[in-house]
């Protein structure tokens, strides 16, 4: 912004901060107290949808919001009025409202918030008016808003003055309006299933729960560092084992990693555990539930997402993460060995250590050469185990766990397991991921043996699944950047 545009923006609000002096010199609040009676202006709209006459209807109507357009016509005006469900034309007469009350509407501008009570009545040109009887100032706006033809485009503004992108761009508001409604749907699908909604710990302990670098603060009384949730499982799996066998959480977690188009350190994840389960339970439990919500929120299955048209009909394509290697670069993973293991990283130009074991090169194989070609809904079955530490082994398949992610569009979008419940074996793989961690040294900070012993009293058999809220929302309202589907996201210092 130009030392100018600062200048001209200043010089404004000084103005507007006198009229809001003027209007208290008069007893006249411009900040407005509570305002009764307000109706939605899209249930306004629909009720009034079918009136044909010009003359104004016998019931009053009552709606408030943002001043979006003001055209003044000497002793009368019409403007739009703004609300949460949409804009509606008002029509104000200074013989209707009596003259004192249209000298203070004509203190009002755009960006002003205030109340209308009236009658409907349909213009010339066939758009809905009120007519208003009484007018209310309920919030003197002190800075102006955003050029009304183009709006707020600048993208940087956009994310840091999200109230500012909510109040010039309707269809933004949209998005976070289908965002809860999404949220809901997955709450009712899960309802109705049967399973239990809990709420796990913030602040953990140990970071559990999946590999990811934690968030670290320290609490003064219990002189302890904590981290925040990088995820629920733990303790959602420690419900497993007290008898509760179908259970979720839609919760925040927290990473200490990267920002970018499909990440945000602070991200909405769904989790969820059924005991007596499996992974193929799993990928049910993803196809019904999508598919739910979307019944609910298209009434459709296909979906248009950027350049592609995306079906979620059921049932998705599974494929092992083997196959899909050898669909996609003709290379049989079964044929690899740790004599021809630095010649394939390199072939493949892979920026992991030559000494990298097979597991390691495989899963990062997939996510370079693979991962982006996964457009239709696939689910991406048996893992290598050494990127699975809390995945059950596959029988018959010793380096290989029953696990599976869903690819949609190139992007994962939920990952699931057929949970371990072996504690001997769990023990086992939480020491070599804290070795892998400390380079060689066991961080034992870093292994949750009250987690293993609660593995010792028995959890069930079961499957558990977790599901990116942020990113399945991207795709349902077609955005390919995850900060339009999160109101403040992380930004960078100015």
């Amino acid at each position: 912004m130009t030392e100018q545009e600062n200048k001209n923006i200043n010089m404004l609000r000084e103005e507007k901060i006198k009229e809001i002096e003027a209007l208290r010199s008069q007893n006249i609040d411009p900040f407005g107290k509570r305002f009764e009676g307000k109706q939605a202006i899209k249930e306004v709209e629909e009720q009034f949808s079918e009136i044909a006459t010009s003359e104004p209807s016998q019931e009053e109507v009552v709606i408030a919001g943002r001043l979006k357009g003001l055209r003044r016509h000497g002793k009368a005006a019409f403007a739009d009025l703004e609300d949460q469900t949409g804009k509606l034309q008002i029509y104000v007469k200074s013989n209707f409202v009596g003259t004192d009350s249209f000298e203070i509407f004509k203190k009002v501008s755009v960006g002003d918030i205030i109340g209308i009570a009236g009658s409907i009545f349909k213009t010339r040109t066939g758009e809905l008016t009120v007519l208003a009887n009484s007018f209310t100032l309920l919030c003197k706006s002190m800075r102006s808003l955003p050029e009304k033809w183009h709006g707020l485009t600048d993208t940087e503004i956009r994310y840091r003055k999200r109230y500012l992108d909510l109040i010039s761009n309707p269809d933004v508001r949209g998005v976070f309006i289908e965002r809860s409604k999404i949220i809901r749907y997955i709450r009712d699908f899960l309802d109705n299933q049967g399973y239990l909604e809990v709420e796990t710990p913030m602040l953990q302990p140990i970071p559990g729960g999946a590999t990811a670098t934690p968030f670290v603060t320290h609490h003064n009384s219990l002189h302890r560092d904590l981290y925040l949730k990088i995820a629920p499982e733990l303790y959602l799996k420690r419900l497993l084992v007290g008898g509760i066998e179908k259970v979720y959480e839609l919760n925040r977690n927290f990473r200490n990693e990267g920002i970018s188009t499909k990440h945000n350190p602070e991200f909405t994840m769904l989790e969820l555990y059924e005991a007596y389960a499996d992974y193929h339970k799993m990928m049910e439990i993803a196809e019904e539930m999508i598919s739910y919500v979307l019944k609910r929120l298209r009434n459709q299955l296909i979906v248009q997402y950027q350049r592609e048209k995306i079906d979620f009909t059921p049932p998705w394509r599974r494929l092992t993460m083997c196959e899909a290697i050898q669909s996609v670069t003709g290379l049989i993973p079964e044929e690899i060995t740790d004599d021809n293991l630095g010649s394939l990283i390199k072939k493949y130009q892979l920026e992991i250590p030559e000494n990298t074991k097979k597991g390691d090169f495989i899963n990062e194989l997939f996510e370079k050469q693979v991962e982006h070609t996964l457009i239709q809904p696939t689910f991406i079955i048996d893992y290598p185990i050494e990127v699975s530490p809390l995945s059950k082994q596959k029988p018959g398949s010793p380096h290989l766990v029953e696990r599976f992610e869903l690819f949609v569009n190139g992007m994962e979008i939920a990952n699931a397991f057929t949970e371990l419940n072996d504690p001997l074996e769990q023990k086992k793989r939480f020491l070599q991921q804290a070795e892998n961690k400390s380079e060689g040294e066991i961080n034992q900070h870093f292994v949750d043996y009250d987690y293993i012993e609660a593995l010792e009293y028995g959890m069930p058999p079961a499957g558990g699944m977790g599901i990116g809220i942020d990113r399945l929302i991207m795709l349902l309202t077609n955005h390919d950047s995850i900060r339009e589907v999160i109101l403040f996201p992380q930004l960078k210092k100015k």
